[in-house]
């Protein structure tokens, strides 16, 4: 119980005393009875004394604890006059106000993370003890190819239906991974911790890599290119001449046409090789795209009907599904084509003989996906698929992708290969808005 309310006890049992010996006091006038009831009388006027001196300042005091409690830093404590409770007073007004600047302080510091976190290019995900995504930024969200955190909040990382999600999950506690995906995107994935409140809260950091490593990539095998389409077509330049000549001295020769025969197959293949060089020159050599406002269901009804002649000498039949709203695009018609020439071509060859090749538009979002039943693409290929050189094909030269992926960066857009659980091979390329 309070001092407070001890204090009103006693007064009103003064009072009551007070109260009966003035009663009596009209029966019995004695020294005694007015000793007893100035005494009681004095007692009244020092405990109002010692209200307004001790009882009102602790009292004060009390509310101020009060409001510390429900953390109310805006709120002031009045001095009550009294020279050793107004220095508590003080103190406690001025720790107040320090308390009002700190948090203030700490809210402004907390609204600038949260801004820089929303902004950063670098994606980050916050998880619960339990593993479930508490936060996530913007940029996790583009990386992992979501559009609202809705989609995401509450949810296991295994339960997203994201390739990068997949990798993330795969990397152990306290450690970092370079994660390559089928649609040529490189990131820096490092899953780490911070303690709050005694316990170790979990958290995803995803930094794209993809941009400096295809630069790189790009310096390097141009710089090699360049080298080797010099050093080749000098050396195949002279050869062929060489071999000119001599087929012309030996032209007036007898008996010299199996000889010709063999120097004819040494000139076509120096020619292959030429050609062979220039496919690689042609990847270095790929001109910026000239973007004009085209219908996406057009151009791929197009390419289609120019495929299907080579679809149906292996009998495979080309399935096209275009939406309704025929989303108007921004693309370079020439590049665009080749990049779907490209496509449908390579998925022709994954299926070798009879099979189906899918084609359809979207428009939320603005999307165009190729599909087909071939043999599909393993784990291992997936994150190869868009390195420079690499293919799959006994004779291929690793080009056919690197163009795909350069035309369509071009263009803005984003882009994934990969085979799904239904066994359908997908190239999805997404349009910017």
């Amino acid at each position: 119980m309070k001092l407070k309310f001890f204090f009103f006890i006693l007064s009103l049992l003064l009072v009551a005393v007070w109260g009966v010996l003035l009663v009596l006091s009209f029966k019995e006038r004695g020294m005694l009875f007015y000793m007893v009831e100035g005494i009681i009388t004095f007692s009244l006027i020092f405990l109002i004394f010692f209200y307004r001196k001790v009882i009102k300042p602790l009292d004060t005091i009390g509310n101020g604890m009060d409001l510390l409690r429900e953390q109310d830093f805006s709120s002031r404590l009045t001095p009550v006059g009294q020279k050793e409770a107004d220095r508590i007073v003080l103190v406690f007004n001025r720790m107040m106000e320090q308390l009002k600047d700190e948090r203030l302080r700490l809210r402004e510091q907390n609204h600038f993370l949260d801004l820089l976190v929303s902004v950063s290019p670098m994606g980050l995900i916050i998880l619960t003890l339990d593993g479930h995504v508490s936060m996530i930024n913007a940029a996790a969200l583009r990386y992992l190819d979501y559009v609202t955190d809705d989609e995401v909040k509450g949810r296991l990382l295994c339960e997203l239906t994201s390739p990068l999600a997949e990798e993330i999950e795969r990397i152990p506690k306290d450690a970092s991974k370079t994660v390559r995906l089928s649609d040529s995107m490189i990131y820096r994935c490092s899953r780490l911790s911070f303690v709050d409140r005694g316990f170790a809260h979990p958290f995803i950091l995803i930094e794209s890599l993809t941009s400096e490593v295809v630069k790189a990539e790009k310096k390097a095998y141009e710089k090699v290119i360049r080298m080797i389409a010099h050093e080749v077509n000098n050396t195949v330049a002279g050869i062929t001449s060489t071999l000119d000549t001599v087929d012309g001295a030996l032209e007036c020769m007898d008996n010299t046409e199996d000889l010709r025969e063999v120097m004819k197959v040494c000139v076509d293949r120096c020619y292959s090789m030429s050609r062979f060089i220039t496919n690689f020159a042609n990847v270095v050599k790929i001109p910026e795209p000239q973007l004009q406002l085209v219908s996406l269901n057009d151009r791929v009804a197009a390419c289609k009907m120019f495929m299907e002649t080579v679809c149906r000498n292996r009998n495979i039949t080309l399935h096209l599904t275009l939406c309704d709203e025929n989303p108007h695009v921004r693309m370079d018609t020439s590049l665009f084509e080749q990049v779907l020439v490209n496509i449908i071509k390579n998925a022709a060859e994954s299926i070798g003989e009879e099979g189906n090749i899918f084609i359809r538009t979207s428009v939320f979002p603005t999307m165009l996906e190729i599909a087909d039943t071939g043999a599909g693409i393993s784990k291992e290929v997936e994150a190869k698929l868009f390195s420079p050189f690499f293919s799959t094909k006994p004779n291929g030269q690793g080009i056919g992708l690197i163009f795909i992926r350069e035309v369509l960066m071009k263009h803005g857009c984003t882009f994934s290969l990969r085979t799904y659980s239904d066994g359908l091979t997908r190239f999805r390329i997404r349009f910017s808005a």
